[in-house]
C-alpha cells in the first residue's frame, strides 16, 4: 500500500478524517501541522490532545505558522480560538507534543528514505507542501499524489470566490498547482454535498461512554456552525478527502487545469478551473461523490472511536 502522510490544521473535521484513515487500517507514516483553523500554537495543543485521547502513535511534526507571504488568516471567527467548537465537553489536556524535526525536514527525510512513491493527504493551507516543492523539487517525483481538501470550482466560503484553505495561502496553492506534482482537489462543490445534521448526534449518545459523549459535543459544535447560518446541516469537508484515500470509488475525478489568483484584489484565493491543457494531466478535481458511502464511513469512524 502507498505510504501516507497527513498535513493538517487539526480541527474537528481533520480529526475525523484521521479516524477514517485509521479505521481503514491504512498506516499513517507521519503528520505535519500547519496554521489554518486557528493559530499554530493552538493547533499543536489540539494535536497533542487528540493523539493522547485516541491513541495515535504516528509522529507529529510542527510546520508553518504563517503563509508564504501576506498576513496571517485563520478560521477563528467561525471556529473560535481553540479551532474546536463544542457543545460542552473538550478534549482532555495533556503534555505538549514531544520535540521532533520541523515538518519540512521530516517530509524530506520521509520521501528520501521511502522506496516506493508516497501519498500526501493535505487538509489545510498548502504552505508545508509548497515549502517542500520550493526546497526540494527533485523529491516531487517520489510523490505519487497530493490529495487536497481545498479550493472551490464555483464559489468560496471565506470570501464569495475563495475557499478558506486556498485563501489562507494562495501563493502556496499556486506553487503546488504549478509544480508538476499530481494533485487531486476535493473542492467545496463536492464537500458541500456531504453533510451531518442534528439527528446524527443521537448515535453518539447511545454508547454512553465518556468518549462517545465527548464526540457528541464536538460533532454538535461542528454542526452548530451550519445551524447558526440558518442551514439544516453542516458539510464535513476533510472526511470527504479522507474517503478518497480509503476508497477510490467514493468519488470520480476529472482532469483539469487549476490556477490560483494571488492578486491583492477581491479575487484573491479563487481557484480557477479550466479544461486540461497540460499533457501529463497531473491536476484533477473530484466530482460525483458517493454521499451515502462517505457519510457511513464517517459515522462508523466516530462510533468506533466512541467505543474505544
Amino acid at each position: 500500500m502507498t505510504p501516507l502522510w497527513i498535513d493538517t490544521d487539526m480541527g474537528f473535521d481533520d480529526m475525523l478524517a484521521v479516524m477514517m484513515v485509521q479505521q481503514s487500517h491504512r498506516s499513517i507514516d507521519g503528520c505535519s501541522l500547519v496554521f489554518g483553523n486557528t493559530v499554530l500554537g493552538q493547533i499543536r495543543r489540539n494535536a497533542a490532545d487528540m493523539a493522547a485521547c485516541w491513541g495515535w502513535d504516528f509522529p507529529i511534526h510542527v510546520g508553518a505558522s504563517a503563509p508564504l507571504t501576506g498576513p496571517l488568516t485563520t478560521a477563528e471567527t467561525i471556529l473560535g480560538p481553540s479551532g474546536l467548537p463544542t457543545r460542552g465537553r473538550r478534549l482532555p489536556a495533556v503534555a505538549p507534543l514531544p520535540d521532533r524535526a520541523p515538518a519540512l525536514a521530516a517530509l524530506t527525510e520521509w520521501i528520501e528514505r521511502t522506496v516506493t512513491p508516497v501519498e500526501i493527504l493535505a487538509l489545510g493551507p498548502l504552505t508545508n507542501i509548497a515549502a517542500l516543492a520550493d526546497a526540494r523539487p527533485d523529491l516531487l517525483a517520489g510523490v505519487a499524489c497530493v490529495t487536497w481538501m481545498g479550493g472551490g470550482a464555483t464559489s468560496g466560503n471565506h470570501t464569495p470566490v475563495a475557499e478558506f484553505n486556498a485563501f489562507a495561502d494562495p501563493e502556496a496553492a499556486a506553487i503546488v498547482c504549478a509544480s508538476g506534482v499530481a494533485l487531486k482537489m476535493i473542492d467545496l462543490d463536492v464537500c458541500r454535498q456531504v453533510t451531518m445534521a442534528p439527528p446524527d448526534l443521537q448515535a453518539l449518545r447511545d454508547p454512553g461512554s465518556d468518549k462517545a459523549l465527548l464526540l457528541h459535543d464536538l460533532l454538535g459544535g461542528f454542526i452548530d456552525i451550519g445551524l447558526s447560518k440558518g442551514r439544516p446541516s453542516q458539510p464535513i469537508f476533510d472526511p470527504v478527502a479522507a474517503a478518497t484515500i480509503v476508497d477510490a470509488a467514493t468519488v470520480t475525478f476529472e482532469p483539469v487545469d487549476i490556477t490560483v489568483d494571488v492578486s491583492d484584489t477581491a479575487e484573491r484565493g479563487r481557484t480557477v478551473i479550466g479544461p486540461r491543457n497540460k499533457a501529463d494531466g497531473s491536476l484533477e478535481i473530484a466530482t460525483a461523490p458517493d454521499v451515502d458511502r462517505i457519510r457511513t464511513m464517517a459515522m462508523d469512524a466516530l462510533l468506533n472511536a466512541a467505543r474505544g
